[in-house]
């Protein structure tokens, strides 16, 4: 099992989860916006240069990911960090 790393802002409820090795640095190349109409939101998904999936930005993220998933997240707004 790898570890998977999530960060969350609980200020504007958005999450983001790290498909990459979590102290790699990789830059996103391109980013595939789901349909907010067949996610019911809004869900990034970015990709690296070879065309690897990165990460997946999920905004509203508190009505789309366990609330344990968010509870375990590194927090990036000023409560609970």
């Amino acid at each position: 099992m790898t570890d998977v790393r999530v960060t969350y802002d609980k200020t504007v409820n958005a999450a983001y989860v790290y498909r990459t090795e979590p102290q790699a640095r990789v830059k996103s190349a391109r980013m595939y916006p789901c349909d907010p109409v067949d996610v019911d939101g809004v869900i990034n998904l970015d990709f690296d240069e070879q065309g690897r999936l990165i990460g997946i930005e999920v905004l509203a993220a508190s009505s789309k990911l366990p609330e344990y998933l968010l509870q375990s997240a590194e927090r990036l707004d000023t409560e609970g960090a």
